[in-house]
């Protein structure tokens, strides 16, 4: 399949997950896509890092999750305005083809979704960070991390903003930083800290 077929494939399938709405869904749907929710998710994994792995090893993760989320979002806006693909909620043949945009139009670009890459990258180096204690990571922590990333992902298209192959690709570079900076800090905390976590 070309690159063609490729974009009309995301197209259509956007459409159809789109479509998939209900004023219940929507609020549903809202809820995830707004970025004020992250915050108290924020402090209380800051919380738990600090509680489970001491102040030293907690410092080191707390400070990579920063840095993870702030180059990740970087990147993204990078992208966005070097690739110019515009959002589906701006795009004429989706707005024909019945899309659904609930939500104030915001920046033309969409390629690729900053919230998708953000999520996903916080669950990749958070769950890498927890697995630094003795006790490792906890599988509810994992399940529900992800989780949250995935319906963060999901509801960018279900709120117009973008295209199903926006969130893939923003999720694939999105664990692809957080591993990577994950697995530096695991590093840096065998190799600066000496000191036992708290378990």
């Amino acid at each position: 399949m070309n690159l063609e077929g490729l974009i009309q494939l995301d197209q259509r399938a956007t459409l159809w997950l789109n479509g998939l709405h209900c004023p219940f869904s929507d609020q549903f749907w809202a809820f995830f896509s707004d970025t004020k929710i992250w915050f108290p998710a924020y402090v209380f994994v800051a919380y738990m890092l600090f509680r489970k792995l001491g102040w030293k090893r907690a410092l080191i993760v707390f400070v990579s999750l920063v840095i993870t989320v702030v180059l990740t979002d970087q990147v993204a806006n990078l992208f966005k305005n070097s690739v110019m693909r515009l959002r589906p909620c701006y795009t004429a043949s989706m707005l024909e083809g019945g899309l659904w945009w609930p939500l104030p139009r915001r920046g033309f670009y969409g390629f690729f979704s900053g919230h998708s890459s953000n999520a996903f990258a916080f669950a990749a180096a958070s769950t890498i960070g927890f697995s630094t204690s003795k006790g490792g990571c906890s599988k509810a922590y994992i399940i529900g991390v992800f989780v949250w990333a995935a319906l963060v992902a999901l509801s960018r298209v279900f709120m117009a903003m973008h295209y199903l192959g926006d969130i893939a690709v923003g999720m694939l570079f999105g664990l692809s930083m957080g591993a990577a900076m994950g697995f530096l800090t695991r590093f840096l905390i065998k190799t600066i800290v000496k000191t036992p976590a708290n378990y």
